[in-house]
């Protein structure tokens, strides 16, 4: 007789040869927040297609919820359990992205940034030290036999440890500070002529001022803002390893990055082999909305409805600029859904509707969803584009201001500044993308450059990785720039050795010349006298 335990076993070898071809094994080193919302669905992918997918997660996450009965295994890094001093870093961060960083400029925004990570530095280490040092877990990582690593950078280790592991690795990120983990560690190359630098807010058709600007922007991330400590990561990576290397030398062995944009979103710009933009991979169709809250969608009647959330990081806002948005949102036609968890401000109107929690995809999916007020985090901006809904952008730091800067270039969104806003501007703002038609029509064009794929983001995500364990690698795909150094990269020895050869070719003329011309002035000084 067959047990129920034989038929699954059964049903699981079907799947790995007709799904994958084979079964493999993937450890997952993540960053929490959005981003684990984003790799999550790659992973549980994975799994449907057979492969074993494990997670090595800190006991102090914050959304990565390893208790729950999930098809995903978690290995839980031994480490300290400090909650306190887990919170005390999320709601460091949660303080400086809703009330420091929307009040400083980009560059000084980028700074704070850079301060605020390299004070994570010491808990990162700890974390890191707890695998790469602990000879149980290693061990038990080694007899496994990962088939790949699949990191998101921005939490440095993930890559030593597939170094350890000797273990192929692929990377997943939207970008990281400036953009210049891609640029270096990857050489993605950035003409600034016209490769606007991330984080900059600029398009790529820029004036004359604008490129002046993003030169020096372009200088500013690459020489004076770096994303991690790295000589802090430069030793402990090299100590780790018995050799000297770098985190970016390291971080460059990735085979494949999947970069979490497309080209419904990025300017059009070189790019590598190796790097797959799978934007939207997050994005799915509308499913039906909770009975109540279709009940308030549907009496907007014609003027339908607008959805608003700033986000899983921004809880809660000053009682005074919550009182100036709902001012504004009073004065429009259309009935708002507002994530909200703060205190109810005493300017909201009957059109308006607070809730902790909104299916904003759903939301976003509605026939009568008419705008969308975000805060540009890559994840809401990817659902606005996959149902084809202009945004009203309130960036507050990070990706976001260039984010928002993208949809403004593509003429799908406005922009309004949370820092010095006025009801007006918001009035205006939404006012605009709601009643001129070009935003609607430009959202709808990106939805439709986004549907038309021959293969879905998802499914390229998960092809790369499976790419990756089927061939052990991707060094067909891996440019031979890792292999230069700086000064060959940009050919500068090249250069230096042909103006050498000018400048000896030049020498060589003027000495013979100048030995001619002496000749030639004792010859006919000779003659004279005869």
């Amino acid at each position: 007789m067959v047990t129920g335990k034989w038929i699954s076993v059964i049903l699981l070898l079907q799947l790995c040869n007709a799904g994958s071809g084979f079964c493999g094994k993937v450890l997952v080193w993540p960053c929490d927040m959005s981003h684990w919302l984003n790799i999550k669905i790659i992973l549980e992918k994975l799994t449907e297609r057979g492969h074993e997918v494990t997670v090595l997660v800190s006991p102090n996450s914050f959304i990565i919820d390893y208790s729950k009965p999930s098809t995903l295994n978690f290995e839980v890094i031994p480490m300290p359990q400090d909650g306190e001093a887990a919170a005390n870093i999320l709601n460091d961060f949660l303080d400086l992205a809703a009330n420091v960083m929307p009040t400083l400029s980009r560059w000084q925004a980028a700074r704070k940034m850079q301060e605020y990570i390299f004070q994570l530095t010491g808990y990162f280490k700890i974390m890191c030290e707890s695998v790469v040092y602990n000879q149980s877990i290693m061990k038990k990582l080694r007899d496994t036999n990962y088939h790949v690593m699949v990191i998101d950078p921005v939490v440095p280790c993930g890559e030593l440890i597939a170094e350890l592991l000797q273990v192929p690795f692929v990377h997943t990120l939207r970008f990281f500070m400036g953009g210049t983990v891609e640029k270096y560690c990857g050489k993605l190359p950035a003409p600034p002529s016209y490769v606007p630098a991330v984080m900059g807010g600029l398009p790529d058709r820029m004036t004359f001022l604008e490129r002046v600007n993003n030169m020096m922007l372009s200088i500013f991330f690459d020489f004076w803002l770096q994303p991690y400590d790295s000589h802090f990561w430069d030793r402990f990576y090299s100590e780790a390893l018995g050799r000297p290397t770098t985190l970016c030398e390291t971080m460059g062995k990735a085979e494949i990055w999947l970069m979490r944009t497309y080209w419904d979103f990025e300017f059009p710009r070189p790019y590598l082999p190796n790097f797959e933009f799978v934007g939207g991979l997050h994005c799915k169709p509308a499913k039906p909305l909770p009975k109540e809250m279709e009940e308030f969608v549907q009496s907007s009647g014609e003027h339908g409805v607008v959805v608003f959330s700033l986000g899983s990081m921004v809880k809660n806002l000053t009682e005074e600029k919550a009182n100036l948005i709902a001012s504004a949102l009073a004065q429009i036609p259309q009935k708002v859904l507002w994530r909200y968890k703060g205190k109810k401000p005493t300017t909201l109107g009957a059109n308006t509707q607070l809730y902790d929690w909104i299916p904003q995809n759903d939301l976003l999916g509605h026939p009568k969803a008419k705008a969308f007020i975000t805060h540009g985090g890559t994840n809401g901006i990817y659902e606005a584009i996959y149902h084809g809904v202009p945004m009203v952008g309130v960036p507050m730091f990070a990706d976001q201001p260039d984010n928002i800067a993208h949809m403004k270039a593509k003429g799908a969104a406005v922009e309004v500044n949370i820092n010095t806003m006025t009801s007006a501007d918001l009035l205006n703002a939404l006012k605009t993308v709601i009643n001129e038609p070009s935003y609607k029509e430009n959202a709808m064009r990106l939805s439709r450059i986004h549907h038309d794929q021959p293969v879905k983001p998802l499914d390229r995500a998960v092809f790369w990785i499976e790419f990756v364990m089927r061939h052990k690698g991707a060094k067909h795909l891996r440019p031979a720039a890792h292999n230069l150094t700086w000064f060959q990269y940009h050919s500068l020895d090249v250069i230096g050795f042909l103006l050498a050869c000018v400048a000896t070719a030049i020498f060589l003329v003027t000495k013979c010349c100048l030995f001619s011309c002496r000749k030639f002035g004792k010859t006919g000084k000779k003659k004279k006298r005869e």
